[in-house]
């Protein structure tokens, strides 16, 4: 086992949701009829049962101080506009202070900063490292920042607000045009003054936003003429680059360890390139980038300087259809061969805050069969794996919160909280005494991929190799629904195979003489034999000579483990 492996495991959370003990009272409830969770809930036992699971990170989603209709003008901060927040809790990615913590997420108000601070030292105390957002793309339409140095300026503080593009305005404009909504027809959205209009958060130059567009946010201008032909102005810095890069030292003084970079593919490649380096110049943080268009990726790497992607466009979505049986697992194959150059930096997942839950009724329809998708995204390469709370216990994402709708999605709008995380930390206990029997084999099995893709060297480190193209459809393989591949490190080689049919499986996998030659495998010679999800303890051989047979059960998969070391 390899206990020190680099590789991060991602616990993505909403503390708006994980903390939240209280059943939600109503659709559309508010902060007193539906509760929110808290920083302090948090606790040493929390953050142990994270650990336990595999993981190495947390990202606490939604820390920054962002629009709400919770009103806390009471403790000095401003309270927004209804006109201008989605849903009741408000969206943790239209922020209005980027140097504050969320009040909701705060047992006392006033000392919001000191308990993410305490927050902080009690996750690095359980071994875990930090990740927050990152949100530099766009902020909420009333964005105003009263916890940053008073003497610093503000964002858009000394913008030329008669001009629709300047190198130093920190935001894009309509000159005398006002922000009119026309979705909706409520008196409030009328009561919304904003003139000149500023440009919507998902670049939309129109001074009438739509409901689908990110009509809560304003774009960040970073010296690109989006207005006039994209030109560029970058010498000498803008001022939104000096402003990042303070709010980013801000973050990194109260012991982050990294940033999750929400759109960064609508940030400048520049920007990063200027950022990151003077950024890790102070602490060697982790930056991860959302990048949804794969001709970027280089850029963002290479170029950008970001540790991770997300592999979304590729992995994510072809898992999903593989899962959904709508395509072939040998298309798997596919996703590795087009990110091969850069496969360490991609990071795998099956669920996030904008995807909707495996077990529900717009995915798999059940969480079980998420398991030999999870199997491949943990253990295909050296990247990182990231879960999303409630995935490991089969959260099915059905409930209808209020803004977010029936979708499939766990709300990030809504204040609520989720039956199989109150029933897992049940009295501030986190065990399985609630759960059913199918999320305790859910967790087991989720606890043992995560862990085993880190621990075993030969899936967090090793070399790869795809027995796809030595395996096509036959009696006793079906690419459509199984596959299978090879890691190596050392003298232990491990034979992944995964089976996405809801039935069993006996099939027969071919290993080619180049795999053999490639990995320095013996051939035909006996090696220990561990099944690493069951424990059982073999001899067994792999040799070129004869397909190895294996029994997959339904939506599961093997990994099996031959160690040849201390052999004669």
């Amino acid at each position: 086992m390899n206990k020190n492996s680099k590789k991060p495991i991602i616990y993505q959370v909403l503390p708006r949701i994980f903390g939240n003990m209280q059943r939600p009272a109503k659709e559309y409830g508010n902060i007193e009829e539906n509760g929110c969770g808290k920083m302090a809930d948090f606790t040493p036992e929390a953050l142990d049962a994270i650990r336990q699971l595999g993981a190495t990170h947390v990202w606490y989603t939604g820390i920054l101080e962002h629009a709400t209709r919770t009103d806390y003008s009471a403790y000095g901060i401003p309270k927004d506009h209804n006109a201008v927040v989605k849903g009741k809790a408000g969206s943790p990615y239209a922020v209005k202070d980027y140097y504050d913590v969320a009040p909701d997420l705060a047992v006392s108000v006033p000392d919001r900063m000191a308990e993410f601070e305490a927050l902080v030292e009690r996750t690095h105390e359980a071994g875990l490292k930090v990740l927050i957002d990152f949100v530099p793309n766009h902020v909420a339409r009333q964005y105003h920042s009263d916890a940053k140095d008073p003497l610093e300026p503000d964002l858009g503080q000394n913008d030329d607000t008669s001009r629709a593009f300047a190198r130093d305005n920190n935001f894009y404009y309509l000159p005398g045009q006002a922000l009119a909504f026309h979705f909706g027809a409520k008196q409030e959205d009328f009561e919304y003054s904003e003139f000149p209009a500023k440009v919507t958060g998902n670049d939309c130059f129109s001074a009438t936003p739509g409901r689908n567009d990110w009509y809560e946010t304003v774009k960040l201008n970073y010296g690109v003429d989006l207005q006039g032909g994209g030109t560029k102005y970058f010498y000498p810095v803008p001022d939104t680059w000096h402003k990042m890069l303070a709010i980013l030292r801000f973050w990194i003084a109260r012991g982050v360890d990294g940033f999750r970079c929400d759109m960064a593919e609508m940030v400048p490649v520049e920007f990063w390139q200027w950022v990151i380096p003077r950024v890790k110049s102070w602490k060697q943080v982790i930056f991860i980038a959302e990048v949804y268009q794969p001709a970027l990726y280089r850029d963002y790497i290479r170029t950008g300087g970001f540790d991770y992607l997300y592999d979304k466009v590729g992995l994510y979505d072809t898992l999903r259809s593989v899962v959904c049986g709508h395509a072939p697992a040998s298309r798997i194959t596919e996703c590795w061969q087009a990110v091969d150059d850069i496969r360490p930096h991609m990071l795998s997942f099956l669920e996030n805050h904008d995807e909707q839950r495996i077990a529900s009724d717009f995915f798999a329809g059940r969480a079980e069969a998420g398991i030999p998708a999870m199997i491949v995204a943990a253990t295909i390469g050296t990247g990182p794996v990231m879960v999303y709370f409630g995935q490991e216990l089969g959260e099915r994402g059905m409930d209808e919160e209020g803004f977010s709708g029936r979708d499939g999605r766990t709300s990030i709008f809504d204040y609520w909280s989720l039956d199989t995380l109150r029933r897992r930390c049940h009295g501030g206990r986190y065990d399985e005494a609630l759960l059913t029997d199918t999320e305790r084999s859910l967790l087991h099995q989720y606890t043992a991929i995560l862990r085993l893709s880190r621990e075993e060297k030969a899936l967090a480190e090793g070399t790869f190799f795809d027995l796809m193209y030595v395996n096509p459809a036959s009696d006793s393989f079906d690419p459509a629904r199984q596959y299978a591949y090879l890691r190596k490190a050392d003298e232990v080689v491990v034979l992944v195979a995964v089976n996405f049919a809801d039935t069993p499986r006996r099939v027969r996998i071919r290993i080619p003489e180049d795999a053999f030659r490639a990995m320095s495998i013996p051939d035909n010679t006996p090696a220990r034999l561990t099944d690493l999800l069951t424990g059982t303890v073999a001899i067994g051989t792999l040799t070129h000579a004869c397909a190895y047979e294996v029994e997959l059960p339904p939506c599961s998969g093997r990994l099996l483990k031959f160690d040849y070391s201390g052999l004669s």
